[in-house]
């Protein structure tokens, strides 16, 4: 498979991105927390409410999960999340003795991706997004499109590990072709190469797709 051409027919379908840092790291970190298992809509709402439920991580930190949960609860899995994020916090506050991330901006990339994973609850793709959307750093995300769009492709193996899935692509991909890939492979996934039922015969990639050959050829598809 040429990467290149990929990234080629993914630009030429959903048009350049370029990156703008939208959150400081711990923002972004919690904000990935809140986004798991749940829609964009309800994880921003949900964020929303707990900016407007306080005024800072030290605040959000120092209170029960209880009340945290109650912030969030638009957002799903509200108990859980709750406690996820006041374990991340005060891990963040042990270990650095305060709740700012910046200083992961000036360490080597496998060490600020160590450093987040060790943090309760933070696994590959939560790391990524801290690193990649508030630092820019060029550590790929992915998430369930992502996976799927990259399997289907014949990028990456349906057997491999989460951390094999990250550690393979992001060798892929230029760094400096990360944040692109990674935006315009869910937008993909989200409007053509859908979970059930994808639009395989309006898809740009149909002649590069294991999955599309496959099925052509009367197999069952992956």
């Amino acid at each position: 498979m040429n990467i290149r051409e990929i990234l080629r027919l993914l630009e030429r379908e959903y048009g350049a991105r370029y990156l703008k840092p939208d959150r400081e790291p711990v923002s972004a970190l919690v904000m990935t927390i809140l986004s798991q298992n749940t829609s964009d809509v309800n994880s921003h709402r949900a964020f929303s409410s707990l900016l407007a439920t306080f005024d800072n991580w030290e605040e959000v930190a120092a209170t029960g999960v209880d009340d945290i949960a109650q912030a969030i609860r638009s957002g799903g899995l509200a108990q859980v999340k709750a406690k996820r994020i006041t374990q991340a916090l005060h891990e963040i506050k042990n270990r650095r003795g305060s709740l700012d991330l910046g200083f992961l901006a000036d360490l080597p990339l496998a060490e600020a991706k160590s450093w987040l994973r060790e943090l309760p609850g933070v696994g590959p793709k939560t790391a990524g997004c801290v690193l990649l959307f508030s630092l820019g750093r060029p550590a790929l995300p992915v998430d369930t499109h992502v996976f799927r769009v990259a399997k289907r492709l014949g990028l990456v193996d349906s057997k491999s590990s989460p951390e094999g899935v990250h550690q393979l692509l992001e060798s892929l991909i230029p760094p400096q072709n990360i944040y692109q890939f990674h935006l315009h492979m869910v937008e993909h996934g989200r409007k053509i190469c859908q979970a059930q039922r994808p639009h395989c015969q309006g898809c740009g990639f149909n002649q590069l797709c294991q999955h599309f050959l496959h099925s052509r050829q009367g197999g069952t598809p992956k």
